[in-house]
């Protein structure tokens, strides 16, 4: 599994977003110069941010974004899914997809879900307020 260019530039926009504190005010243009994403992504991803809830915009003077919650209160997963939706490791634990050549008879089908679920719990187990940290512990 590999993350997509889009999710790793949100994940390191929202931790340099972190870095700033709790109310500080961001631009796409003051991320993007500290990130090196290109600006017109961070304009993008800044926006699928916002309608995800995990950033707050505000228009005009002193407007900008903010994080809408304290980083402790933001996962990986919060993240990820902003961009790429609901984490599936495969088709066939997306409800909604029905295109598996093999649904009819596979017999690894029941245990993909516990798989699916142990590793978005992997990736919810890790903060915003970890990812901002400096250095690993």
């Amino acid at each position: 599994m590999r993350l997509t260019s889009l999710a790793d530039y949100a994940v390191v926009m929202m931790a340099a977003a972190a870095r700033h504190g709790a109310g500080s005010r961001l631009s796409a243009s003051l991320l993007a110069g500290e990130t090196g994403v290109p600006l017109p992504t961070a304009q993008k991803l800044m926006g699928r941010l916002a309608s995800a809830g995990l950033l707050t915009s505000a228009r005009g003077t002193g407007g900008g974004f903010q994080l809408a919650r304290e980083a402790n209160g933001i996962s990986l997963a919060d993240i990820i899914e902003a961009v790429e939706g609901p984490i599936a490791m495969t088709v066939c634990v997306d409800e909604k997809r029905n295109d598996c050549a093999l649904d009819g008879h596979c017999l690894v089908k029941p245990h993909l879900n516990v798989v699916n679920g142990a590793v978005r719990g992997a990736l919810q187990g890790v903060s915003l307020a970890t990812l901002a940290q400096g250095e690993v512990k």
